[in-house]
């Protein structure tokens, strides 16, 4: 069956020009250098172009011979010392084909580019072949011409008009089955697999039937991402509600009819206590290559000396020109006892004064630290123009801690004109106390880099550590407590939430870190309206000022004598 040729394609070469197929030397060609290689020939253009003057020859290739001088160009090739390593190309995509390319690196010679036509160009190629052929025989110099169009070697063009004489088709077999096979992964598949095979790489991948290092991939891409999940406190709705009434206590009430925005803070000292380790069990190191890894041993990794240290820590404070004017920090004190060691030892003879951990923290204990320590410390440190306002001692409702109307306490806090009161913070809130909130962990940090092989190495470590925390970064965490009780009242008082972030260095560098947040008044009209609900009406508000604002001026005056009255009230009854 004769083949049909289209005679219409587009050809954008000049073979008018003589050519001898195996002297390259004597006659050089030419062409220019803003040829593209994805064009197509003309077959018309071809046949106008050789018209005049052309001979015909047979060609220097036989498709009936076996092996003949096809199978010595090929071995020719095979002979060189080369190197292949394959370019960008993934044969898998649908659509149009195009041509890539494979990097050759010869012995003695400067790398080359070799190219694949792709089914379209060797289509082009054997519609050419076709029409400048007579009874099976090639016109001279087309086959070179078409090997420096397409910047291939003669063999390829050779190949291409044997395969078409044999077959019919010069279409190569490779669209869509060469190469590696993508997995594809069905991502929705991972929120149906349990959190607990969602541990690691590899635990995923087996629930998945997908390699660990795809994986990988993924979570480079941003499609995957790694969380870290903290146990958080087991919350009643009585505790919700209790948060929802302790954030909205927290905002000014001169501001709340109009603008509302939190309390300063500047009279409230968190105090919380919290527990140093000497050592971790893991810790993480880096080293040289060729360095060796440390040696680290103890007698039992489950009981590593720790000691316990309450912390009282208000919110600094700064003049106009941001210099500090008051750290905040009243105190750390180590819950230690000094004994008589009863046993003589190698490190120390008997009666020696031996400091001890206290491993069981009492009411009375508590009371000791907070009239003995806490109190002095206060009354020493307090800035002398704020003596003359209540300041509050915020704790958690620990049962060791001492009660608010503690009879000791408040003869103790009343000496010396000052008028300190104690306040609970809501139960099993750790995120409302500026220590559990950011402060114990930016102190643990400073103290691990320290390293400490006694009791009273720790406390001294532990201690300085303290002392060399940033005023500004204890500023800042009393301004993310105030950001997590606006997220807290948008979610009803839950502690499923994330820690907000406002991007505070950038605003120190501006200039415009605020000194108490703003909170918008739709979002506290909503937890009024929330708490009235639920039964927790005005009346069991702390400053009952988020009841729901009155639209006519008659209520919003009684709000404001009501408001005014409430002013001193404490604020944890």
């Amino acid at each position: 069956m004769p083949l049909e040729i289209d005679l219409n394609m587009p050809l954008d070469i000049d073979l008018n020009i003589p050519f001898n197929d195996f002297e390259v030397v004597d006659n050089t060609i030419t062409i220019a250098s803003e040829v593209i290689h994805n064009t197509v020939p003309n077959a018309s253009e071809i046949n106008q172009n050789i018209a005049d003057g052309t001979t015909i020859v047979e060609a220097q290739y036989d498709p009936n011979s076996e092996g003949g001088d096809m199978g010595n160009l090929e071995t020719e090739m095979s002979d060189e010392d080369t190197t292949i390593s394959e370019a960008e190309h993934d044969p898998n995509d649908e659509g149009v084909e195009e041509e890539y390319t494979e990097t050759i690196t010869t012995e003695g010679q400067s790398k080359k580019k070799r190219v694949f036509l792709s089914n379209i160009n060797r289509d082009a190629i054997s519609q050419v072949l076709i029409n400048e052929s007579h009874n099976g025989k090639l016109i001279r110099g087309t086959v070179a011409r078409l090997a420096l169009y397409y910047s291939v070697s003669q063999n390829v063009i050779y190949r291409i008009w044997m395969q078409m004489r044999q077959s019919g088709d010069a279409l190569h077999k490779k669209t869509k089955n060469v190469g590696r096979k993508r997995i594809e992964i069905d991502i929705e598949k991972v929120r149906d697999v349990e959190l607990n095979k969602r541990g690691t790489y590899r635990s995923l991948g087996r629930a998945l039937n997908v390699n660990k290092n795809r994986l990988l991939q993924l979570k480079k891409e941003g499609i995957l991402r790694r969380h870290s999940s903290p146990l958080k406190p087991y919350l009643k709705d009585d505790n919700k509600i209790s948060r929802l009434r302790f954030c909205l206590s927290m905002l000014d009430e001169n501001t709340i009819l109009h603008d509302p925005q939190f309390k300063s803070m500047y009279n409230v000292i968190h105090i919380d206590e919290k527990w140093f380790n000497m050592t971790q069990k893991n810790k993480k190191y880096y080293l040289l290559a060729n360095e060796d890894d440390p040696y680290r041993t103890c007698k039992n990794k489950n009981y590593i000396t720790k000691v316990m240290f309450l912390v009282a820590m208000a919110r600094p404070r700064f003049d106009d020109d941001n210099n500090e004017t008051f750290s905040g920090k009243i105190g750390m004190w180590p819950l230690v006892v000094e004994e008589p060691a009863i046993r003589s030892s190698v490190n120390r003879p008997a009666g020696t004064l031996v400091t001890k951990p206290i491993t069981s923290i009492t009411k009375e204990v508590s009371r000791n630290f907070l009239i003995n320590k806490i109190l002095p410390a206060i009354k020493e440190k307090w800035p002398r123009d704020s003596i003359r306002e209540t300041i509050y001692i915020q704790q958690d409702n620990a049962p060791c801690h001492v009660p608010i109307n503690d009879p000791l306490f408040c003869r103790a806090a009343a000496e010396g004109g000052f008028d300190i009161r104690l306040i609970c913070q809501p139960p099993n809130s750790p995120d409302l106390n500026v220590l559990d909130l950011g402060l114990f962990s930016a102190i643990q940090s400073l103290q691990q880099t320290e390293v400490a092989r006694s009791v009273n190495e720790l406390i001294q470590v532990v201690q300085q550590a303290f002392d060399n925390y940033s005023s500004i970064d204890s500023n800042k965490v009393f301004l993310t407590l105030q950001a997590s009780m606006i997220v807290i009242m948008k979610i009803k008082g839950s502690n499923q939430y994330k820690t907000p972030h406002m991007k505070k260095d950038v605003l120190i560098n501006q200039g415009k870190l605020p000194c108490h947040l703003k909170c918008d008044l739709e979002l506290v009209q909503q937890t009024c309206a929330y708490l009235d609900n639920v039964g927790q009406g005005i009346k069991s508000l702390v400053f009952p000022v988020c009841i729901c604002l009155a639209a006519n001026l008659w209520s919003i005056l009684i709000l404001s004598s009501y408001l005014c009255c409430c002013k001193g009230i404490n604020p944890s009854v």
